[in-house]
C-alpha cells in the first residue's frame, strides 16, 4: 500500500512537470514564430485592467506589500529586508503553475506621482524596472504595470524573453491585477 501511494505521488509530480514543460515550450515556440525582431535585447511587457474603486485606495493597496499574500493567492510571501515609509527592500515570492519563484526588489512609493516602482536587485531579472500607474478614465481607474528589462546576456534574449517575459511576468502580473481588482471591488 505504501509503495503504490509513493508511486502515485511520483506519477502526479511527473505529470505536472510534463504539463509545465509543455506550456513553457509552447510559449517559446509561439514567440519564435512571432514577427518581432529576434535580436532584441530589451524586454517590455505591459499589463493593465480597469478597477472600479477610488484611485487612492487602489494606490494604497498596491503599495501595501504586507497585504499582498493575503489578497493575491499566487503570492506565497513578502519578507521585508528594509522597511520605510516610501522605500522598502523586499523578498517577493510567488508561484506560477506550481513553480515557486522569488526575487529581491527595491520598492519606491511615489505619492506625488502616484506611482509604485520596483527595481529587481538579484537573480534572472536583476536590473528590471517595474512601474505601477493609476489613471482615471470614464470607465474607472486604469491600473497598468510596465516591466522593462535589458538582458545581461544578449545572445540568450530570444530564449529568455518568452520564458521570463511571457511565461512568468505576463502571467503573474495579469493574475495580480485580476486578484487585486476582485479584492477591491468586493469591498463595494
Amino acid at each position: 500500500m505504501y509503495a503504490s501511494s509513493s508511486s502515485a505521488s511520483s506519477l502526479a509530480q511527473r505529470s505536472q512537470l510534463v504539463r509545465i514543460s509543455r506550456a513553457m515550450l509552447s510559449v517559446v515556440y509561439q514567440s519564435l514564430l512571432s514577427p518581432r525582431i529576434v535580436s532584441a535585447t530589451v524586454m517590455h511587457k505591459t499589463n493593465s485592467i480597469i478597477m472600479n474603486a477610488p484611485r487612492m485606495e487602489i494606490f494604497e493597496t498596491a503599495s501595501n506589500l504586507a497585504l499582498w499574500p493575503k489578497i493575491l493567492p499566487h503570492y506565497r510571501y513578502i519578507k521585508y529586508v528594509e522597511r520605510g515609509a516610501d522605500r522598502n527592500v523586499v523578498v517577493m515570492a510567488a508561484v506560477r503553475s506550481g513553480i515557486p519563484i522569488s526575487w529581491l526588489s527595491e520598492q519606491i512609493i511615489d505619492r506625488e506621482k502616484m506611482e509604485v516602482r520596483f527595481r529587481h536587485l538579484e537573480a534572472f531579472t536583476k536590473g528590471m524596472f517595474v512601474v505601477w500607474t493609476f489613471r482615471e478614465t470614464p470607465a474607472g481607474i486604469l491600473v497598468e504595470i510596465a516591466h522593462d528589462l535589458s538582458f545581461r546576456v544578449p545572445a540568450l534574449a530570444p530564449l529568455a524573453e518568452p520564458i521570463i517575459g511571457d511565461f512568468f511576468i505576463h502571467h503573474i502580473a495579469n493574475r495580480t491585477l485580476q486578484s487585486m481588482k476582485a479584492y477591491l471591488e468586493s469591498k463595494r
